[in-house]
């Protein structure tokens, strides 16, 4: 594979990882934020963007993971970068909203 694939696998994992809090705050009814709050990624957005923020951010990783090719058999490294870019977006989310909660 080309190292744009690979790539590719890394920002699949994110936004496919980043969909998930705001598609469950939304169909949950719950206001979350997003980047179209005031301000952005800190005032909470109503559930509706949320459930539409989720919802593109599951299209785009569907698209890019596609585009990865990793769904080949023998392809482990591009699973495990897919992995690792799940993994480093969940981390700065949760560190994020932590200190969110802090101030």
């Amino acid at each position: 594979m080309e190292w744009y694939n690979y790539l590719a696998a890394f920002f699949s994992g994110a936004f496919l990882a980043n969909s998930i809090p705001h598609f469950i705050k939304g169909i949950q009814g719950d206001k979350f934020p997003t980047p179209f709050a005031k301000p952005p990624g800190k005032g909470l957005s109503p559930a509706y963007i949320n459930v539409l923020w989720g919802g593109l951010n599951i299209i785009i990783g569907y698209l890019l993971l596609v585009h990865s090719k990793i769904r080949t058999e023998n392809d482990h490294l591009g699973k495990i970068i897919f992995f690792i870019g799940a993994m480093a977006l969940s981390l700065m989310l949760s560190v994020h909203f932590t200190q969110k909660h802090k101030e």
